[in-house]
């Protein structure tokens, strides 16, 4: 079983970094100038992160040729996945929660830096239950039936 409390408490300076980095760039620029300000932020913060990591998904326990590419790997197990949109959909959310399952990593942040006040969305991923939880422990998303669950 998850423990979200400590989980929060694990992602609260990159948080943190994503809010210092809206405050200071504001609303309506593109994902490109919002992702290099959240490198510089995590660089000063001294946040351990890799920016643009590739990986290749697996089918059968073999590496398939597909390559995809998550904005930020936080502190080895936080997903940041920044969008500069009118308004977050289901495909942004869906694109972070298959990044948290291929990569087996139990944090996940979506955030939207377009609107005046962002939009940022925390995520959990249990590995047992194969459930996305949301910051007040409920599931969202299960990945055995496939269907929100919502």
């Amino acid at each position: 079983m998850l423990d979200i409390k400590s989980l929060k408490s694990y992602m609260y300076d990159v948080v943190g970094a994503i809010h210092e980095v809206h405050a200071e760039l504001g609303a309506g620029l593109n994902e490109s100038c919002y992702q290099e300000g959240l490198q510089f932020q995590l660089e000063e913060q001294g946040i351990p992160f890799i920016r643009e990591q590739s990986f290749h998904p697996r089918y059968h326990g073999k590496e398939m040729q597909a390559v995809f590419r998550i904005d930020f790997l936080c502190k080895e197990n936080i997903i940041v996945e920044c969008k500069s949109v009118g308004e977050l959909i289901s495909a942004h959310r869906a694109q972070l929660f298959n990044y948290m399952r291929l990569l087996n990593k139990p944090c996940g942040i979506i955030v939207n830096f377009a609107p005046r006040n962002y939009d940022l969305e925390r995520y959990f991923y249990d590995q047992e239950t194969k459930n996305i939880i949301t910051i007040d422990g409920d599931v969202f998303y299960n990945f055995k039936r496939s269907i929100p669950s919502h």
